[in-house]
């Protein structure tokens, strides 16, 4: 009588590995029995250890903030519209289509978790948030090179992206139609920039 093997545990890539955690956060934020959010039960989803996750992300803050990121980055890709209202405007109305998704609301509430409780947690985090405000420095980069006159990145976190997120975190969604153009426009008006597309 031979004896049953042990099942040899298929080893993953890093690129695996990550999207499988990936996407094990995003199913247990939707999980509908509200599941704990913690790295083993994460790892465990995941069907990875849960040291390699503190290990490649160090904390449950970090991990979040890169799934924030990440999804972000896929579902609102950096346009080259050839002016900066244009490629404002398009980062803004990809970002409002993506909080319409109900993905993109368990995303909002992924940052509302991955509020970090220490200077550490902190630092982790925002290394992978700096990867989004990245992309809103290069359209403000591709601006100086035309010669336009972006506004500030700050300002551009308070009155273009800072109003889209709070309204998904209270659960009130944009209007239907223009709205990236009325937070635009404001915007530019605010800085007194040239407006190059009229």
């Amino acid at each position: 009588m031979t004896s049953k093997q042990p099942t040899a545990r298929i080893r993953k890539s890093p690129e695996q590995v990550r999207s499988a955690v990936h996407q094990a956060v995003i199913d247990l934020l939707s999980a509908p029995d509200g599941a704990e959010l913690t790295i083993p039960a994460i790892a465990q989803h995941a069907g990875v250890n849960h040291t390699s996750i503190y290990r490649r992300w160090g904390s449950r803050e970090a991990l979040l903030a890169d799934v924030v990121t990440t999804r972000l980055e896929r579902d609102s890709p950096l346009a080259d519209t050839g002016t900066l209202r244009g490629d404002l405007t398009a980062w803004a109305e990809a970002g409002v289509a993506s909080i319409r998704t109900p993905e993109g609301r368990l995303l909002v509430r992924a940052v509302a978790l991955s509020m970090p409780s220490s200077a550490d947690m902190q630092t982790e985090r925002a290394q992978h948030f700096r990867r989004r405000l990245d992309s809103i420095e290069r359209i403000r980069e591709r601006a100086t090179a035309r010669g336009e006159h972006p506004p500030p990145l700050e300002q551009i976190l308070d009155q273009l992206i800072a109003p889209l997120y709070l309204r998904a975190i209270f659960g009130i969604d944009p209007p239907a139609t223009g709205y990236p153009d009325v937070l635009v426009d404001r915007l530019l008006a605010s800085t007194g920039a040239p407006d190059t597309d009229q």
